[in-house]
């Protein structure tokens, strides 16, 4: 359509639509006597967080490498796989402010999902009843490279049927926003809904 801001619309997934109990995790770290943020930095620092990004091991087998340093953290092995298992399961919800603005901008464009997912991504999505809110999912988990790599936005932009530089592209990491702006989409680093209903106005009052 004449004076279309954009084509498509290219969203994350964690931290944008689906959001996560961070005080209910906090509150699984102090009764395991562990100090909040633990097992994200451990589970961060494992060598097999990209694997598990990038479609090699499963999330489960990412989550038992934390088991032997966590476990001299909390006492023994089968402690630190329960402070796993209970706080992997932690609340999740979609933020439904986000998923009505995308559900607008899908009347418009095509809206993809592009995700540094695990194995679990599928049910996460139909947990959360997303699994149809989307016209493509992209996820690191299925086609093997992560954010930022370059080679992702461009299996992204495939799916959308746009090219790059129209697309609007919406992540709540500052590098993830900045390798899909070099490659002429437009970026938005987002932080709250607010963001996102900003950059969709000039689509939704089309």
């Amino acid at each position: 359509m004449a004076g279309r801001p954009f084509d498509a619309v290219l969203c994350d997934f964690d931290g944008v639509l689906k959001l996560q109990d961070l005080e209910q995790q906090a509150e699984i770290e102090r009764a395991y006597g562990v100090e909040p943020g633990t097992v994200a930095r451990v589970t961060g620092a494992s060598p097999l967080l990209v694997p598990a990004l990038t479609g090699l091991v499963t999330r489960e087998e990412w989550m038992a490498s934390a088991v032997p340093v966590l476990a001299g953290l909390v006492g023994s092995a089968a402690r630190a796989g329960a402070l796993i298992g209970e706080w992997i399961t932690a609340r999740t919800w979609a933020d439904e402010e986000v998923l009505a603005l995308l559900t607008r901008a899908r009347a418009h464009v095509p809206v993809v999902l592009v995700s540094n997912a695990t194995s679990e991504l599928a049910a996460h999505l139909t947990e959360l009843e997303l699994h149809d809110a989307f016209d493509h999912v992209v996820s690191s988990y299925d086609v093997g490279v992560i954010k930022p790599d370059r080679r992702i936005y461009e299996i992204a932009v495939d799916h959308a049927g746009a090219p790059a530089e129209r697309c609007l592209f919406v992540d709540d990491r500052a590098e993830n926003v900045a390798a899909a702006s070099a490659l002429g989409m437009t970026g938005v680093h987002y932080r709250a809904p607010a963001d996102l209903e900003a950059a969709l106005l000039p689509l939704l009052a089309d």
